[in-house]
């Protein structure tokens, strides 16, 4: 048995350095790795589950500086360390209504190619055209918000793609929003991994781990509140290959859809002008981190410092700052969740099926080489079986940062959703949670249980320049940095929250 395991894991990890070469943010990352024997998960619902066996992991594939995929070019960010993954594939479930297709589906948008040939090293397809400009003082579909802002900062940001560091005066200054806040003392896990650090995976439970057992707290979004709904979602832009987010947002408007965007820091600094697209389109945005690291490997600073800085990146482009966030890998544990509810940010996961699957789409492992398009197609149809059997309705793990996961989205998956029997219904995930959309953003929130003390009397200096500049549901009127040097043109409530399950103190 150990000799199956230890041969399984070496495959594995063959597979993933070569998915390593294809993302150094996401898909270099090692994966849980499904195991014989799965124990009991915890429901789909954000209550704290029972107690479950973790999952164990490949060993790490050695860093380096990847390239990325063929056709497309970007700058080369630098080696950043391997990262956990929260996969376990959903086998196929008796309650499946529509079953599993035995002839690949064609595309439903135009260009897509078949399931079996989207894979690694697949042909690109044409660019398609900008469908949309905007110019700055623009008003954003969300009422009462900010007019989009004159002009983009080129000054002084952290690195790209690594952790922030924390001596800047900025992140010092975030520091304080954890004032009067609980933070549980737990030491930081050894790269957010359940195998290289067994020590805390046996305390999953009572640390909340996500990533060891799938443990949530009532501070979570794990779910729709509403049978047969998916809540759509998209991590890791905007993507630094813009046709392909394009095909996205075409779909979206295409089929009178919302879905909500998790951002990455070091992309939004970059392509500005697509994030204003998912926002004036009037799809949300949520905080993904500057790196995209496992958070709960971080020390509560660096911790701060990923927040802080996606948060007022994304304030410095749209005007606005977001009261979500979703960790990367989905690794969060009780630390994550006190230092993101203080600073403002209420953590979404995905579902989890009945049988302990999470609703991962697996797009990821096409990207990186680990499986095809066919294979990737028939775990989502798998997810909508179990969805089925949920009371609930259903958050779904997929990204736009790839060609590959961008045709399998627009492709694929969401038409297979909508024309599914029994029907789901598609939304954005706040929109799910039937949240107004100005609780999205702090400058339009208007749900005074939300966020918390230091967010809604003192404001926040989400700048990080010394001021106070944001006040809950103060329009922007709060704004109080000084106007940009070097300009780039634009192109282009939550209700009842559980402190004490955390031991978060107001």
């Amino acid at each position: 048995m150990k000799l199956h395991t230890l041969a399984l894991i070496s495959v594995l990890q063959l597979s993933l350095i070569a998915a390593e070469k294809i993302n150094p943010r996401h898909l270099h990352a090692k994966r849980q790795l499904p195991s014989n024997s799965v124990a009991s998960s915890p429901p789909p619902t954000p209550a704290p589950p029972p107690p479950a066996t973790s999952s164990s992991a490949a060993p790490p594939p050695p860093p380096g500086t990847p390239a990325p995929p063929p056709a497309a070019t970007t700058t080369s960010p630098a080696a950043v360390p391997p990262s956990p993954s929260s996969v376990v594939s959903v086998d196929p479930s008796p309650g499946v209504t529509t079953p599993l297709n035995t002839v690949p589906p064609l595309a439903t948008f135009t260009g897509v190619p078949p399931l079996a040939d989207i894979s690694l090293g697949m042909a690109t397809r044409p660019v398609p055209p900008v469908t949309a400009v905007f110019t700055p003082g623009a008003t954003p579909p969300i009422s009462g918000a900010p007019v989009l802002p004159t002009a983009l900062a080129l000054g002084t940001w952290p690195p790209q793609d690594r952790v922030p560091p924390t001596d800047s005066a900025e992140v010092q200054r975030w520091m304080k929003e954890l004032d009067g806040f609980n933070v549980p003392a737990l030491s930081p896990t050894i790269n957010g991994s359940c195998l290289l650090d067994p020590a805390n995976a046996a305390n999953a439970a009572s640390r909340g781990w996500w990533t060891c057992g799938g443990y949530t707290r009532d501070t979570d979004i794990t779910a729709c509140p509403d049978k047969y709904t998916w809540g759509v979602s998209f991590d890791d832009g905007p993507s630094p290959y813009s046709a392909w987010f394009q095909y996205v947002i075409d779909y979206l408007a295409e089929k009178d859809l919302s879905a909500t965007f998790f951002v990455v820091g070091s992309r939004v600094i970059e392509r500005p002008n697509l994030l204003i697209e998912e926002y004036m389109a009037g799809h949300e945005i949520s905080v993904h981190t500057w790196s995209h690291s496992p958070l709960t490997s971080l020390t509560t600073e660096q911790i701060v410092a990923e927040l802080g800085w996606t948060r007022k990146a994304i304030k410095t482009v749209l005007g606005v700052t977001p009261t979500t966030m979703r960790p990367p890998y989905g690794d969060i544990d009780d630390r994550v969740r006190a230092i993101s509810l203080a600073m403002g940010m209420v953590p979404i996961m995905w579902t989890n099926s009945p049988s302990g699957g999470k609703f991962d789409t697996n797009d990821w492992r096409v990207a990186g080489g680990l499986v095809n398009g066919t294979d990737s197609f028939n775990t989502f149809q798998s997810i909508l079986g179990n969805a089925t059997l949920l009371d609930t309705g259903f958050i779904v793990l997929q990204h736009d940062l790839f060609e590959i996961s961008v045709d399998l989205a627009v492709g694929y998956t969401l038409n297979a959703a909508l024309n599914h029997q029994p029907k789901f219904t598609l939304k954005a995930i706040g929109e799910c949670q039937k949240f107004p959309a100005g609780n999205l953003y702090l400058e339009t929130n208007k749900n005074e249980t939300f966020p918390f003390r230091n967010s809604t009397s003192g404001g926040v200096d989400v700048s990080g320049d010394g001021t106070i500049d944001t006040k809950s549901g103060d329009g922007g009127s709060t704004t109080a940095s000084a106007g940009f040097i070097n300009s780039i043109p634009f192109l282009t409530s939550v209700t009842a929250i559980a402190l004490a399950a955390m031991g978060i103190s107001l």
